[in-house]
């Protein structure tokens, strides 16, 4: 039996928030931000730290157990911090984690961790300089190593390695990562890329599947568990000491136990990432609406919730990408 109001159509208990502070970023990765993109949200538009705030605690007076912070770029948001600690505080939220491309993390570490955040997930494709800076545009991979070494630490704990496999990625680029990996104690996490926008889908699909054998017979790997609300499915060493997550929205969906929904920056909530279902939140908020009245208007977003994606069979049905949606 869940605690929770939070149940959707189709049965499932909604614990898992994925909060985005902002849609923009620093970086401009190939299959996320389209190149020469400017049109995003304007600073008015964007949910207060207040706003947010209330809506959260309505969420968590329902049901809601588990917030992440997301973007875009999550650290470009000033006073990041300072709205952590505002969530961690909320009765009912007993997790709260952050993605995160580390760029800005070595200045930001002390304060996220003093506010609360429990867990980072941490994107980096490669460890190759020249590679990174082709995907993310950017020269800043000993920035986001320094701030990953900080973040170590401090004791954040565990870090994820959120790795995105495309079509250019070697075979050598991922042993170097997987041996990062297990030399830090971080959790690798492959990702199928999604056909998110033009630049999502132009970047191009990798099946994780044969990847997953490949490793599996390399180290012996068996099933395992790690914390945490999100789809990965673990393998892990028989002595537990690295594990690695595949997230498989093609080839191996999960959206029979999708527990979670994605609040935009501008205070529409998304129910599904491969479908348009949404619920806008910001005019209710900025007209001051009761909280019985947004208790309401939860339930029936929730209620919105699709069965599931449809990536596969209409993979040009979502326009938006990612950053705008919140990772």
């Amino acid at each position: 039996m869940n605690d929770t109001d939070l149940i959707d159509p189709f049965g499932r208990a909604v614990e898992y928030l994925r909060l985005s502070v902002t849609d923009r970023c620093d970086l401009r990765c190939q299959y996320c931000i389209p190149k020469g993109f400017k049109d995003f949200e304007e600073p008015p538009n964007w949910l207060r730290f207040d706003e947010t705030e209330r809506l959260l605690r309505v969420m968590a007076g329902l049901g809601l157990r588990k917030v992440r912070l997301t973007g875009g770029e999550p650290l470009v948001r000033r006073g990041i911090a300072e709205l952590s600690a505002r969530i961690r505080a909320i009765p009912g939220i007993q997790d709260l984690s952050l993605s995160t491309n580390a760029t800005l993390l070595v200045a930001q570490a002390e304060a996220l961790h003093a506010a609360g955040v429990d867990r980072l997930n941490v994107s980096l494709d490669t460890l190759d300089r020249e590679r990174f800076a082709q995907i993310t545009g950017r020269d800043c991979l000993p920035q986001v190593l320094e701030g990953l070494e900080s973040a170590r630490a401090l004791g954040f704990g565990p870090i994820k390695i959120n790795m995105v496999m495309m079509q250019q990625t070697s075979e050598r680029e991922l042993d170097d990562m997987v041996d990062y990996c297990i030399q830090r104690g971080f959790i690798l996490r492959l990702i199928e890329l999604m056909p998110m926008g033009e630049t999502g889908r132009n970047a191009g699909f990798v099946d994780l599947q044969p990847i997953k054998h490949r490793l599996q017979e390399r180290f012996g790997l068996v099933d395992g568990v790690v914390p945490g609300a999100g789809p990965a499915r673990y393998l892990q060493t028989t002595d537990g000491s690295f594990s690695i997550g595949f997230i498989t929205p093609l080839s191996q969906h999960f959206c029979d136990t999708c527990n979670r929904v994605r609040l935009a920056v501008d205070g529409t909530m998304y129910l599904c990432l491969g479908n348009e279902h949404r619920y806008e939140f910001r005019e209710l908020l900025r007209n001051h609406a009761s909280d019985e009245a947004l208790r309401v208007a939860v339930l029936e977003a929730i209620a919105r919730k699709p069965h599931r994606h449809e990536f596969r069979e209409v993979p040009e049905k979502i326009i938006r990408f990612m950053s705008h949606t919140g990772g």
